[in-house]
Order: C-alpha cells, then structure tokens, then sequence
C-alpha cells in the first residue's frame, strides 16, 4: 500500500442524474413535452450542488440541453444560440445595475409565432452577472423578465431576494408564460416538491445533502 493514499472508495453515482445512487432523484421525474426547447447554461460551480435544480429540470423537459461553462468559445455559442430555427430568448430581468458592468441594453422581445428557444443560465445571481458579462452572444438576447409569480417552493436553499427562485422553477414559470398555460408545468413543480422534500429529509438524518 502507498502511504497517504486515499483508499476510501467512491460512491457509485446513477448514470441519469449524476448523484450517488443512495441519493438519486431520478423517481422524482415527471417528464412535460413543450413547444419551447430550453437550452441551459449552467455554470461550474453548479454542477457538484447537490442543491441544484437544473438537472432535475433537464430530466422532466424532453429535448432539453445542458451546457457547462462560465465563458463560452463564441462560435460554439452562436451555434447552440437559436438552434433549430428558433428565435432564442434570455431567461433573465431586465435590471439597470447592468449597465455599470458594460453590459448594453438587451433588443425588445417581441412575443411571435415563431417557435422560441428559452436561454436559461443556471447560476447565483452574482456568477448569472458575470456569465453574462462574459458572453456578449449572450448579451445581445432579448430577455424575458418573470412577472406575478407564486412564492419560491425552494426551501433548502438561502434566497437573496423574497422573489428569488429555483432554476425549476423560475423555467417552469416562463414556459407557462410562453405558453399561456399557467398549469402545465404543475407536475414539475410537484416533482421539485419531492426533490426538496428528499434533501430535507437527508439533512434532518445527520448526513450530509448530496
């Protein structure tokens, strides 16, 4: 044996939803065919959170990319931006504090027939900003800002604002919105409950939420 080397061994993790398989959250699915494709940019320090929602999310929406990255190659970007013909669309608030980081105001979004491409980045508020910062392709989407939405579900995580939401849920949330359906997404949202629930009941146990 070679001192000081680590012998403890891995725990498996579930191939679909990448957490230890004593802790997958694959049960929890509950798929929602949509007429938006989603494409979400998650940052890396998102990847390992086990409090993170956007797996979860790409699990239930079919059709669904998850990216990694904080700043993007720009042409691979610019690929992945309006795939499919669609008129992508920026997850994100209109704020004024954007413009002391240099970042100029985003074109109107004009709601179309056209089929849309909902740009979600999956982030703090402070990494979404830089990220942002980061990715002019990014900054020249038009964004689509929440409006009248329930209070967050998203219990097991520290909220900087009282309307601050999951990445579940704040998608869920637009997608209704896109769609005009406000209950569409309810199963998901449900889903999400569980996923909470289950993190709760880790924590209550001793052990650590992973």
């Amino acid at each position: 044996m070679i001192r000081g080397m680590n012998t403890m061994p891995r725990r498996p993790k579930c191939a679909t939803c990448l957490r230890p398989v004593a802790t997958c959250i694959c049960h929890w699915t509950a798929p929602v065919a949509s007429a938006v494709e989603v494409l979400i940019l998650q940052h890396p320090m998102e990847v390992e959170n086990a409090k993170g929602s956007a797996r979860l999310l790409h699990l239930c929406l079919p059709g669904s990319r998850i990216e990694v990255g904080e700043q993007f190659d720009e042409a691979g970007l610019r690929a992945m931006l309006g795939a499919n013909g669609r008129q992508p669309v920026l997850l994100y608030p209109d704020t004024p504090g954007d413009r002391s980081l240099g970042i100029a105001a985003p074109p109107p979004f004009n709601a179309v027939p056209a089929p849309v491409q909902l740009v979600v980045l999956d982030a703090t508020w402070r990494k979404s900003r830089k990220m942002l910062y980061l990715n002019p392709a990014l900054q020249a989407l038009p964004r689509l800002p929440l409006r009248d939405t329930p209070p967050s579900h998203y219990l097991i995580r520290k909220a900087h604002a009282p309307d601050q939401l999951s990445t579940l849920e704040a998608t869920c949330y637009a997608l209704a919105q896109l769609e005009a359906d406000e209950h569409r997404y309810d199963r998901v949202i449900a889903a999400f409950d569980g996923f909470v629930a289950q993190q709760q009941a880790q924590a209550a146990r001793g052990g650590a939420v992973s």
